[in-house]
């Protein structure tokens, strides 16, 4: 089945890109997503795996509760709340993430923590 990653902005989306190595569609919301561009997103993931990678603020909570409504099937994947935005969270700490949702990333963002950089 097709993944789906959804992300707020292209910052998330560079970052998210360059850890995974399976081919997923990443989606960018650009900040809150209206009704009828959330209709028609919801059309398009119907059928594919989804996983909901959004900021730990405001932003993000409210993206999250939009889709926990209208898409109580994805995954939602939480970043440490101390890292705050997607984009700025350390390599190897998204890695982890995607990687426990069962996407395959490239094994080097792992190997950057167990080498402490």
């Amino acid at each position: 089945m097709k993944k789906v990653i959804i992300v707020e902005g292209k910052s998330d989306k560079q970052k998210i890109e360059k850890i995974v190595r399976e081919p997923v569609d990443i989606i960018c919301t650009n900040g809150t997503i209206g009704v009828s561009k959330l209709d028609e997103l919801l059309e398009e993931l119907m059928d594919k795996d989804v996983y909901i990678l959004v900021d730990a603020d405001k932003s993000g909570d409210k993206i999250r509760k939009q889709f926990k409504r209208e898409l109580p099937e994805a995954e939602f994947l939480y970043i440490d709340r101390k890292y705050k935005e997607v984009a700025t969270s350390p390599d190897h700490h998204l890695a982890t993430l995607l990687l426990q949702a069962n996407i395959e990333i490239n094994a080097k963002y792992l190997d950057a923590r167990m080498n402490g950089l």
